[in-house]
């Protein structure tokens, strides 16, 4: 499983880092992306669920 974040679609809420700040980084301006190349670590596939589904424009995306 993957997780990313479309650049186009994210305010800047943060609720994806508050929920799970190990999948997520911010940049200078407060807007989120995945750490890494998005790859979800063993045992933390429901923080990146609860992330995609708290995110308020649906940015947070999950990869399969």
């Amino acid at each position: 499983m993957k997780v990313r974040v479309d650049a186009t679609l994210c305010q800047g809420h943060n609720r994806c880092y508050a929920l799970a700040p190990d999948l997520f980084q911010l940049d200078e301006a407060g807007f989120a992306s995945a750490v890494g190349d998005g790859t979800v670590p063993p045992g933390r596939e429901d923080a990146a669920e609860l992330a995609a589904d708290n995110c308020p424009e649906l940015a947070v995306l999950i990869d399969e």
